[in-house]
């Protein structure tokens, strides 16, 4: 069957992955120890499509929950406010609290360039010009995968990468050549499959595809909404690189995401989601305390869809602060737990789009709307992914305010009313705002509508400030991170130091300091 085949190229490639390291060249990839040749698997389209399905998969490690803790939970998931561990981990000196784990932050860098970047080349490749919608796949893929670890640390390997003619094969772009670059990429992606679509030529991805079963269409808008994402990102920093891109991207004939039920999310079935594994089996997460605060206070039916009460009552929730002295699991293991997710991993909620259009209407961008029909549009099309009806009610709501922050173990972590640190912005959207206040208006509702998404959460609140956040309380990071300015990367994987230290240094110096958690990207200028 066609379905056993690609997994089984798909161990193929997974085994040669691994085999080749990161930095290692494609030299025997092409080799299959199976006997499959390329005459044999061109009429089902394997050796383009099984590398597409493995790169899906790996954007989080779907099926080893321990190494996908590493990957985003304790870091990005954290960082974002979303959620906070119970677990003092290395005595309590670990990433909650700033005291970073080179060990658990190579794990990011790792599994991009082993599990993802790899296969998309690889892809890419065999494509060439012949398989123009297998090419496009691989490089929307190859963005969107790329990006997320360019957000992470600045400075990354991608313009040269798989190109074996190139002793610059593993030389960094810095983060501003690498943006052009997935703009660029993203642009060739869509008009190849735009232009692939208005031919009428046949859909082909449908048996790799663990996303949108196949439709291309849905591709072009998510590609599109990608772009106005990167363009959003940028704003602050290259404004007239941001327009352009982000007209683009509002303006193809295709448009944006927009229905709720399409949604960015690999389905990983049969296997369960990894956040369910680290919560339920492990008992090593919980609700955040800025999650504790937004939502009770603005008494959002999204709640009991995103955690679970505690024992104390059924309206009874509690978060974990971050950075906060934990000496037993035992203290705060009985706070929020998660609600158990699907067996699909979301990577971009079809709200965001809506939220991307009314930040677009605040720049003045063509083809942007209003921003006060767009931010409506970002929460009600939140509500309708998790069936929720009242979703007037709620916009009309214009008291309501996030709740100062009580811990009930220890005072010492509370988030008093007054504190700058806690939010005062309203629902309701307010025409006479300032321009501010509507941005945070709308990333207040955009991160909240993002949830369990915490890599975009966090690169969002770093981009903006919004929402507000709590500082950690215990800060172990040496002076590197500032509590006030929060963490704003991860350093480079330490294991660049032994296999590209050169590149490496040259890499560091396109940062805007030195190669820690307090150094602030490219985009950064919060």
């Amino acid at each position: 069957m066609m379905y056993t085949r690609t997994l089984i190229l798909l161990q193929v490639i997974v085994i040669l992955t691994l085999v080749s390291g990161c930095t290692g060249k494609f030299t025997d990839i092409n080799k299959n120890p199976y006997d499959f040749t390329e005459s044999d698997l061109k009429g089902d389209y394997q050796l383009m499509g099984a590398p597409i399905t493995q790169a899906q998969l790996y954007l989080i490690h779907y099926n080893h929950p321990p190494t996908a803790q590493l990957q985003q939970n304790l870091n990005a998931d954290v960082f974002s406010g979303y959620m906070m561990t119970p677990t003092p981990f290395e005595g309590n000196i670990n990433n909650t609290n700033y005291g970073l784990l080179y060990i658990w932050n190579n794990n990011p860098w790792n599994e991009a360039y082993h599990w993802v970047m790899k296969p998309c080349v690889f892809a890419q490749q065999k494509a060439g010009d012949k398989y123009p919608d297998f090419y496009a796949l691989a490089t929307i893929m190859k963005v969107e995968a790329m990006h997320r670890i360019s957000d992470i640390f600045g400075p990354i390997i991608y313009s040269h990468f798989g190109d074996t003619n190139n002793e610059n094969t593993f030389e960094y772009d810095s983060q501003q050549q690498v943006y052009y670059t997935f703009f660029h990429d993203l642009d060739t992606a869509i008009n190849l499959l735009t232009n692939y679509v208005n031919s009428g030529s046949p859909q082909r991805f449908q048996a790799f595809d663990l996303v949108y079963k196949g439709d291309y269409t849905k591709w072009i808008k998510f590609a599109n909404t990608l772009r106005l994402r990167l363009a959003i990102r940028i704003n602050g920093v290259d404004k007239d690189k941001a327009r352009k891109e982000g007209e683009a991207a509002l303006k193809h004939p295709l448009g944006l995401l927009q229905d709720a039920k399409d949604i960015f999310a690999v389905d990983i079935s049969p296997v369960t989601h990894p956040l369910n594994i680290m919560c339920y089996t492990w008992a090593d997460l919980r609700m955040s305390a800025p999650m504790e605060s937004i939502l009770t206070g603005y008494n959002d039916p999204r709640l009991p869809r995103y955690f679970v009460s505690t024992d104390e009552g059924k309206d009874v929730y509690h978060g974990i602060r971050n950075g906060i002295r934990i000496s037993l699991k035992e203290q705060y293991s009985g706070y929020s737990k998660l609600v158990r997710l699907d067996n699909k991993i979301q990577y971009m909620a079809v709200a965001e789009a809506w939220f991307l259009k009314a930040e677009a209407s605040l720049n003045g961008w063509d083809g942007a709307g209003s921003a006060a029909y767009n931010y409506e549009k970002g929460v009600s099309t939140s509500f309708e992914q998790y069936s929720i009806s009242n979703v007037n009610d709620y916009l009309k709501n214009d008291t309501s305010k996030p709740r100062p922050y009580v811990d009930p173990i220890n005072k010492d972590n509370n988030v008093p009313a007054g504190s700058k640190h806690l939010s005062t912005i309203t629902i309701k959207w307010n025409e006479q705002a300032s321009p501010e206040e509507k941005l945070e208006r709308i990333i207040t509702q955009k991160w909240i509508a993002m949830f369990p998404e915490g890599q975009e959460a966090w690169t969002e609140f770093r981009r903006t400030g919004y929402p507000k956040l709590f500082p950690v309380v215990i800060n172990n990071s040496n002076n590197t991170i500032n509590s006030e300015k929060f963490i704003r990367r991860l350093p480079f994987a330490q294991i660049e130091q032994v296999t590209n230290p050169k590149a490496l240094t040259r890499a560091k110096a396109m940062l805007k300091g030195p190669d820690t958690g307090g150094t602030q990207l490219w985009w950064d200028t919060k």
